[in-house]
């Protein structure tokens, strides 16, 4: 963890700078792994005002208090600082369980159908006359699972099917 301290219009003094490390020490237990923090600290007339950033992995963390006593700022500051960080961790885990919960959701659940039935259009027809035998050759040729043709020297139609069995069936109305 690398800590740069900043004191604008005051002095930084010893004990001041142990007391910071002390608590940072203590909240990186609950951060994990801390990148890098910026610990401001500016005496404006007779108020006190205290600055934390913090960079995480994964997240970026400022706190700010002002008040009229020094130790006073540091110590809210400190605390609000905790209560973000125990904030955080618990968005985090949340968001984790919620993801979880969902995927379990969608293997286990089908999606429900739409409720009315889609009719879609296909090419799998020929317009042009052609014997049994000339539209199980193009039926071949195109990999198709239905076909459907007109029978030469009449106007009905049949259709020829891939069965399960892998045989093929042919429909002719009469």
């Amino acid at each position: 963890m690398v800590v740069h301290f900043t004191a604008r219009q005051m002095d930084l003094t010893p004990e001041i700078r142990a007391l910071c490390e002390s608590r940072l020490s203590s909240l990186e237990r609950l951060l994990g792994r801390v990148i890098e923090v910026n610990l401001i600290l500016s005496a404006e007339k007779r108020r006190y005002k205290v600055e934390i950033h913090v960079k995480a992995k994964g997240t970026g963390l400022v706190v700010a208090e002002e008040t009229h006593e020094l130790m006073n700022s540091i110590n809210l500051a400190f605390e609000n600082l905790g209560k973000k960080v125990k904030k955080e961790k618990e968005k985090f885990r949340e968001k984790k369980r919620r993801r979880g919960r969902e995927r379990k959701q969608f293997h286990l659940t089908p999606e429900p159908q739409a409720e009315g039935r889609r009719v879609i259009r296909s090419e799998d027809y020929s317009l042009k006359p052609m014997a049994v035998e000339e539209a199980m050759l193009l039926f071949d040729l195109e990999k198709k699972d239905v076909f459907l043709f007109r029978k030469p020297n009449s106007e009905k139609w049949a259709v020829i099917y891939r069965r399960k069995d892998g045989n093929y069936g042919l429909v002719e109305p009469d």
